[in-house]
Protein backbone atom coordinates (compact mmCIF):
# COMPACT_ATOMS: atom_id res chain seq x y z
CA UNK A 1 0.00 0.00 0.00
CA UNK A 2 2.93 2.32 0.66
CA UNK A 3 4.24 1.93 -2.93
CA UNK A 4 0.82 2.86 -4.34
CA UNK A 5 0.73 6.10 -2.38
CA UNK A 6 4.21 7.10 -3.59
CA UNK A 7 3.24 6.43 -7.20
CA UNK A 8 0.01 8.41 -6.82
CA UNK A 9 1.85 11.40 -5.28
CA UNK A 10 4.49 11.24 -8.04
CA UNK A 11 1.82 11.30 -10.76
CA UNK A 12 0.05 14.22 -9.09
CA UNK A 13 3.30 16.22 -8.75
CA UNK A 14 4.29 15.57 -12.39
CA UNK A 15 0.85 16.48 -13.72
CA UNK A 16 0.78 19.64 -11.58
CA UNK A 17 4.20 20.67 -12.88
CA UNK A 18 3.17 20.13 -16.50
CA UNK A 19 -0.09 22.03 -15.94
CA UNK A 20 1.78 24.95 -14.37
CA UNK A 21 4.35 25.07 -17.20
CA UNK A 22 1.69 25.03 -19.92
CA UNK A 23 -0.30 27.72 -18.11
CA UNK A 24 2.73 30.02 -17.93
CA UNK A 25 3.62 29.35 -21.58
CA UNK A 26 0.02 30.07 -22.62
CA UNK A 27 -0.06 33.36 -20.74
CA UNK A 28 3.25 34.49 -22.26
CA UNK A 29 1.97 33.61 -25.75
CA UNK A 30 -1.26 35.48 -25.10
CA UNK A 31 0.65 38.61 -24.03
CA UNK A 32 2.82 38.42 -27.17
CA UNK A 33 -0.27 38.11 -29.38
CA UNK A 34 -1.91 41.10 -27.68
CA UNK A 35 1.24 43.17 -28.05
CA UNK A 36 1.70 42.23 -31.72
CA UNK A 37 -1.93 42.95 -32.56
CA UNK A 38 -1.80 46.55 -31.32
CA UNK A 39 -2.12 47.76 -34.90
CA UNK A 40 -3.72 51.09 -34.03
CA UNK A 41 -0.86 52.31 -31.81
CA UNK A 42 1.71 50.91 -34.23
CA UNK A 43 0.15 52.89 -37.09
CA UNK A 44 0.00 56.06 -34.99
CA UNK A 45 3.68 55.61 -34.09
CA UNK A 46 4.65 55.17 -37.76
CA UNK A 47 2.77 58.32 -38.77
CA UNK A 48 4.33 60.25 -35.88
CA UNK A 49 7.82 59.12 -36.91
CA UNK A 50 7.08 60.08 -40.52
CA UNK A 51 5.84 63.52 -39.45
CA UNK A 52 8.97 64.02 -37.36
CA UNK A 53 11.14 63.06 -40.32
CA UNK A 54 9.30 65.45 -42.65
CA UNK A 55 9.51 68.28 -40.08
CA UNK A 56 13.25 67.76 -39.59
CA UNK A 57 13.87 67.60 -43.38
CA UNK A 58 11.90 70.83 -43.88
CA UNK A 59 13.88 72.48 -41.10
CA UNK A 60 17.15 71.15 -42.56
CA UNK A 61 16.53 72.43 -46.09
CA UNK A 62 14.54 75.61 -45.43
CA UNK A 63 15.54 76.97 -42.03
CA UNK A 64 18.98 75.58 -41.15
CA UNK A 65 20.64 76.25 -44.53
CA UNK A 66 21.51 72.52 -44.57
CA UNK A 67 23.24 72.57 -41.20
CA UNK A 68 21.93 70.60 -38.23
CA UNK A 69 20.88 73.27 -35.73
CA UNK A 70 18.68 72.70 -32.73
CA UNK A 71 15.81 75.00 -31.81
CA UNK A 72 16.67 77.55 -29.11
CA UNK A 73 14.18 76.83 -26.32
CA UNK A 74 11.86 75.24 -28.90
CA UNK A 75 10.38 78.63 -29.78
CA UNK A 76 12.11 79.41 -33.07
CA UNK A 77 10.86 76.30 -34.87
CA UNK A 78 7.56 74.90 -33.60
CA UNK A 79 7.06 71.17 -33.98
CA UNK A 80 3.89 69.45 -35.23
CA UNK A 81 1.34 68.70 -32.52
CA UNK A 82 -0.87 65.60 -32.68
CA UNK A 83 -4.47 65.39 -31.48
CA UNK A 84 -4.08 61.79 -30.31
CA UNK A 85 -1.56 60.34 -27.89
CA UNK A 86 1.22 60.00 -30.47
CA UNK A 87 4.48 61.94 -30.18
CA UNK A 88 7.86 61.98 -31.88
CA UNK A 89 11.48 62.83 -31.22
CA UNK A 90 13.61 63.84 -34.22
CA UNK A 91 17.36 64.44 -34.24
CA UNK A 92 19.83 65.61 -36.88
CA UNK A 93 23.54 64.78 -36.70
CA UNK A 94 26.38 65.63 -39.10
CA UNK A 95 28.84 62.76 -39.39
CA UNK A 96 32.12 62.29 -41.23
CA UNK A 97 35.28 64.09 -42.19
CA UNK A 98 35.79 65.54 -45.68
CA UNK A 99 32.69 63.91 -47.17
CA UNK A 100 30.16 64.95 -44.54
CA UNK A 101 26.91 63.05 -44.31
CA UNK A 102 23.86 63.99 -42.30
CA UNK A 103 21.77 61.46 -40.39
CA UNK A 104 18.19 62.40 -39.51
CA UNK A 105 16.42 60.03 -37.10
CA UNK A 106 12.81 60.20 -35.99
CA UNK A 107 11.15 57.99 -33.39
CA UNK A 108 7.35 57.92 -33.13
CA UNK A 109 5.66 56.75 -29.93
CA UNK A 110 2.02 55.87 -29.31
CA UNK A 111 0.90 53.82 -26.34
CA UNK A 112 3.35 50.94 -25.95
CA UNK A 113 4.43 51.01 -29.62
CA UNK A 114 7.54 52.82 -30.81
CA UNK A 115 8.66 52.99 -34.45
CA UNK A 116 11.79 54.65 -35.84
CA UNK A 117 12.72 56.02 -39.27
CA UNK A 118 16.11 57.29 -40.45
CA UNK A 119 17.44 59.14 -43.51
CA UNK A 120 21.11 59.50 -44.39
CA UNK A 121 21.96 62.49 -46.63
CA UNK A 122 25.36 62.42 -48.31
Amino acid sequence: MNKGQVMLITVLILSGTILGATTIAGLLTLYQIRQASDVMNSTKAIFAADSGLEWRLYKFFKQDSQVCQECPDGGACPQPVFENSAAFQATCVSVGGAATSTVIKSTGISGNAARALEIVLQ
